[in-house]
This record gives structure tokens, C-alpha cells and sequence, in this order.
């Protein structure tokens, strides 16, 4: 049996494979990627689970700061519009970070790429631990951010191993439960390094949080390289690899279909980034909550249903697809284009039913209006990435870089549209913001018209198609 080298990882080409649906030996042979000394043999389902727990972890420690900011606040002196410069900070560097780790995973393979992430996250993680200066912490807490770049990392890799049929509820598990890293963040972090912790190193809760998270971060790092594989075959590899030149990233960066899917990406990711940083201040400041474990609660249950419920989105996608069933008289024939649009309307409506939640004074009414809002933002994001490597299946790495990296502006400028000071109470802002997604939704429902989005993938807003095939749905 030979073996070569692929991505510098060791790899053999002739196995037996077993049939996923019998599970019965397939006959003959055919080229593979499994490493000689892998301490387990990769199938797709591990592969899922290896990038849920990578991403899963990366945003947990992400958002690690969200409950804290009270202590946090108290001790570097800040005021509300700083936390909320703070909350925006967690993603500046998000959108070229994604951008770039999109189009290194196609180049190098997702394995190398997440476990290089997770490392130096960890790292400066730890560090911010000690940092005693509101600069330095600042400036740490600014490159553990970047733990969000991973999640295009593990897009690619899923897409990867699994077949188009599958790929939007696959990439909806990892998403899901990916994103839901920060639920875990907000309701298990205050909890294990409550007020009162005093412990080997620290006496500061939030001090201890990022310290003991960032040794967690090293360690998955090394797990992730020993056990990931970049591909299900040494042809799909290749195939990726091949299809990572600058060219063809500036080719499907500027295609329609990829800047629609990116713009509808600010209004829903974009808008989940900005809500997970800030509504534990939200449920805090806005009415009268100044218990912090209470309060990220509150903000858990949005964060729970933004995460959560993202398969149902990709798996939605996906049984359209396959049933090619029209659910709405719009777009007829474009299945995935109908529930991404049914999705990114229904995030309009909720946010504007958020500011009229917050301005009614009851708190609970507010927290069922986040859930909603949460929801939404689920279903579109499952949406929109099951159509991604669905159009796009030998440049997923890319074209998710740059959706998911323009996605997060809308996390660095919604927060700050919803401490701006000159808003007459904390509760207006989500209103202000479900109005700007509306040109956005404009721009899909022309792109979504049949006889625009079958050229989707090789007509865009830059150059001429070059007369690649139009990926099916």
C-alpha cells in the first residue's frame, strides 16, 4: 500500500471504504486520506464532531468577556459607550481574519489552519489574564477575538467530507452548536468563576476565567491537528487546493450570489455577533437588572436559539432542495433562495418587535422578543450556508471567508448603534437596525429572480463569467 504526503501530513491512497448507507465493503478500491499513524481512522460524522467542539470552544472563548463586563468595567474604570467600543472590538478583526483563513484552508487544509488559530488564541487568552493596563488587555482581548476566523475554518473542512444533499443540515449542526459556545460561555462561566472565586492564581473571577479558557484553547489546539484530516479523498483535496489561487478567490468574491449571501450575512451573523456581546449589558442596564448571573441568563436564551436552532435552518435548505417544493410564489424554482428570503424577512420584523418588547418595561416580554430575534438569525444563517458550498463546492473555504468575514461587520457597528448616546433610551436601537437591513433584503429578492440567481455563480460586479458551470442547488 503507498502512501505520500498530503498538506505535510502523512497519508496512504489505496483503502477500503464502507458504504454509508449499507454499510457493507464497497468494491475495489479507491484513493483516500488516512493518515499511517492517526490515532483513529476520520469518516465525516468524526469530522463533524472534531470542528463542532473546535468551534463550539472558540466561540465560548470569543464572547468570554460578555459576563464579565461589570467587574470589568469597575476595574478599568469604563463607562457604558466604552463597554459597548469593547463589545464592538471583539470583531474587527473578523472580517479580513475570515477572509484569509477561508482561502488558507482551501491552500494548506482546515487541520493546520484551526489548530495554528486555536494556539495562539490560547496564548493571548492567558496573557490578557495578567494584563494590568486597560491597554494591554485591550489589545489581548482584541487578538482572542480573532477565535471567531474559525468557523470558516471548520465550514470548509465539513464541506469537505460531506455530499451536497447533506450539506446544509451538516453545516447547520456544526454552526448550530458551534455557535451556541457562547450560550455556554454566558451561562457557565459566571457560574465557575462566580464573585467570590479565589483560587491558586487568581483572586479575580474574570482574571481566572481567561486564564484557565486560554490553557483549554492550547490543548484543543493539539487534538485538532493529531486527529483532523483535510479531506475525504486525495482528488477532493486536490480539487480544493487547485481552485485557491488569488484569481479565482477575486473571481467568486465578486460574484452575485457570494455578495448577496455576504451582505445577508451582516444583517443575521452580523447581528447575532453584536447581540451576543451586548445584551447581558442590555438586560442589565435597560431595566434595572444589576444581577450578573441573572442577566447573561436573560442573554443566554438568545444566544441558546441563535445556536441551537441553525440545523433546522441548513435542514430546511436542504428537503427543499431535494423535494424542489416552492413555498413561496417568489423565486420559483430556487428552493434555497425562498427560505433564505422567508428567514432574513422575519429578522426585519423581530428586531422591530424588540424595540417594541424593550419599550413595554417588562423584562420577560424583552427576553421572549431576543429569543425570536435569535431564532431568526438561526434559520437564515443554516440558510445561507447550505446554499454556500451548495454554488460554490470547490471553493468553500473562500467564498465562506469572504461571507462569513463580511458578515461580522454588522458585529463591530450594531453595537454601537445601540449604546449610541444620543438615542432616547437603550431600547430604540434595535429598531434603527432592523431598518438598515431592509435595502438588504431588496438586493436578495433581485437576486433571487430565477433568471438572475442561475447565473448567480458566474455573473458578478466585477469581470466577465469565464464560462464555468453554474453549480447545481
Amino acid at each position: 500500500m503507498g502512501g505520500d504526503r498530503v498538506d505535510g501530513r502523512d497519508s496512504v491512497h489505496l483503502v477500503d471504504f464502507t458504504d454509508e448507507r449499507s454499510g457493507s465493503p464497497r468494491c475495489g478500491r479507491r484513493r483516500g486520506v488516512v493518515r499511517v499513524n492517526s490515532p483513529i481512522r476520520m469518516t465525516k460524522y468524526r469530522t463533524l464532531l472534531l470542528a463542532t467542539v473546535g468551534f463550539n470552544f472558540s466561540f465560548l472563548i470569543w464572547f468570554s468577556f460578555a459576563p464579565f463586563t461589570g467587574p470589568m468595567a469597575e476595574e478599568f474604570e469604563l463607562s457604558l459607550a466604552e463597554i459597548g467600543v469593547l463589545a464592538s472590538a471583539a470583531i474587527w478583526l473578523a472580517p479580513f481574519g475570515r477572509i484569509l483563513t477561508g482561502w488558507l484552508s482551501d491552500r494548506f487544509g482546515a487541520p493546520t489552519i484551526f489548530a495554528i488559530v486555536l494556539a495562539y488564541v490560547g496564548v493571548f487568552s492567558i496573557w490578557s489574564a495578567f494584563a494590568e493596563s486597560y491597554a494591554t488587555f485591550f489589545a489581548t482581548r482584541l487578538i482572542v477575538a480573532t477565535a471567531g476566523i474559525t468557523f470558516v475554518i471548520g465550514i470548509q473542512h465539513v464541506s469537505e467530507w460531506f455530499e451536497a444533499g447533506e450539506l446544509g443540515t451538516a453545516e447547520g449542526i456544526y454552526a448550530g452548536i458551534g455557535n451556541a459556545g457562547a450560550a455556554g460561555g454566558a451561562l457557565v462561566l459566571p457560574r465557575v468563576f462566580s464573585s467570590g472565586w479565589s483560587g491558586p492564581i487568581f483572586d479575580t473571577n474574570w482574571r481566572a476565567a481567561f486564564f484557565y479558557t486560554g490553557v483549554v484553547s492550547i490543548l484543543l489546539a493539539g487534538v485538532y491537528y493529531a486527529f483532523g484530516e483535510a479531506a475525504k479523498s486525495s482528488e477532493k483535496r486536490a480539487a480544493t487546493k487547485e481552485k485557491a489561487g488569488l484569481r479565482e478567490w477575486i473571481f467568486t468574491a465578486t460574484r452575485y450570489g457570494t455578495v448577496v449571501l455576504a451582505l445577508a450575512y451582516v444583517m443575521t451573523f452580523g447581528l447575532e455577533l453584536s447581540m451576543n456581546g451586548w445584551l447581558a449589558t442590555y438586560y442589565r442596564e435597560g431595566f434595572d437588572t444589576q444581577n450578573l448571573v441573572l442577566a447573561s441568563t436573560f442573554a443566554a436564551t438568545f444566544s441558546v436559539a441563535a445556536g441551537l436552532l441553525r440545523p433546522i435552518g441548513g435542514y430546511v435548505s436542504d428537503r427543499l432542495a431535494r423535494a424542489e417544493r416552492n413555498i413561496i410564489p417568489l423565486f420559483t424554482g430556487r428552493y434555497r433562495e425562498q427560505w433564505t428570503f422567508v428567514s432574513l424577512c422575519f429578522v426585519v420584523l423581530a428586531m422591530f418587535g424588540m424595540t417594541l418588547a424593550g419599550l413595554s418595561g417588562r423584562v420577560l416580554v424583552a427576553v421572549g422578543a431576543g429569543f425570536l430575534v435569535g431564532m431568526g438569525c438561526a434559520f437564515s444563517e443554516g440558510a445561507i450556508f447550505a446554499q454556500v458550498p451548495a454554488m460554490f463546492p470547490d471553493s468553500s473555504g473562500a467564498v465562506a471567508g469572504v461571507v462569513g468575514g463580511v458578515g461580522t461587520v454588522g458585529g463591530i457597528v450594531y453595537p454601537l448603534v445601540y449604546a449610541a448616546p444620543f438615542l432616547p433610551n437603550l431600547h430604540t436601537g434595535y429598531a434603527i437596525v432592523g431598518a438598515s437591513m431592509i435595502p438588504i433584503v431588496l438586493l436578495a429578492a433581485w437576486v433571487f429572480q430565477p433568471r438572475i440567481a442561475e447565473r448567480a455563480t458566474d455573473d458578478g460586479f466585477v469581470g466577465e463569467s469565464d464560462g464555468a458551470p453554474v453549480a447545481d442547488d
